[in-house]
């Protein structure tokens, strides 16, 4: 019987126990995801799956953040694919949004599935990867210090992830907690500026998010992570338009990938002065 004629799939809501065989099934399709990273995502996030006679076929996730909701890993194994199972599973990770407004990265593969279904394009991301030596620290302007961060600066941290993503992080930071390596700062007049972060993730590590005022505070706090990372493996998601690319591409993180930023409805906007000029992940946002 052909997977077409198959009448067996069965599609619920995803579990702890589910996540390994989720990473089997990236680790299938070549994605760079740790059993790790997917844990992190079945945390915080709804997650769905397919299951063909008990195998794991499908994925995607449903990330409540306020008023919006990012959908993410929404991943079908090859040889089910062009069935309908991803538009399957996107309704379902729909559902789960509620009333808050939907947005995704796509893949351009992705892009017109989501767009049948009202998704609308707003922005792009760039992936940057790959190994660094050193990177030259851009000057600060008058008045901003760089330093790591500490207990007491964990509510500015996150009001500055509020403001620079339009998203409520509350829960999605409570979780990273224990995973970050690292968190650098900026401050100025005894407020903290910019922040960014970085933590295990794929192949190595990521920095992100990245909230800053500008471009050179945001190189700058890259520039400060990267020296203790020297030689390992390193990816950034940026935003296309945030002034970072060539100089990351100069720095040796190449632009590997591109994905579109789509949303259901009004996509959400900075506030307060501050940008993210990095992801948390593609599936977070």
């Amino acid at each position: 019987m052909s997977n077409s004629q198959n009448h067996r799939y069965t599609y619920r809501p995803m579990t702890a126990a589910d996540v390994p065989a989720a990473h089997t099934l990236s680790v299938q399709l070549k994605w760079p995801h740790r059993l790790d990273d997917w844990a992190m995502l079945q945390r915080v996030a709804e997650g769905f799956i397919v299951e063909d006679a008990g195998r794991l076929i499908g994925t995607a996730f449903s990330c409540r953040q306020g008023d919006y909701a990012t959908i993410g890993l929404v991943i079908v194994s090859d040889e089910y694919q062009g069935q309908g199972i991803g538009r399957k599973l996107m309704e379902q990770a729909l559902l789960a949004c509620g009333s808050t407004i939907a947005i995704l990265n796509a893949t351009l593969a992705g892009v017109p599935l989501y767009a049948s279904q009202g998704f609308v394009e707003f922005g792009e991301i760039h992936q940057h990867q790959g190994h660094v030596q050193y990177i030259a620290r851009p000057a600060l302007a008058a008045g901003e210090h760089c330093r790591d961060s500490c207990v007491e600066d964990w509510s500015q941290v996150l009001e500055l992830a509020h403001a620079g993503s339009g998203l409520d992080r509350t829960r999605v930071f409570q979780d990273l907690q224990d995973a970050i390596e690292r968190t650098t700062v900026i401050e100025r007049d005894g407020r903290l500026r910019a922040f960014a972060m970085l933590r295990a993730f794929g192949r190595g590590h990521v920095i992100g998010p990245i909230v800053a005022e500008t471009p050179e505070q945001a190189k700058h706090l890259i520039a400060e992570l990267l020296d203790h990372v020297q030689g390992e493996f390193v990816r950034l998601d940026v935003l296309a338009d945030i002034g970072l690319g060539d100089w990351l591409s100069d720095a040796g993180l190449r632009h590997v990938d591109s994905v579109a930023q789509m949303a259901r409805g009004t996509p959400p906007v900075p506030l307060g002065g501050v940008r993210q000029f990095a992801l948390v992940t593609q599936a977070i946002g």
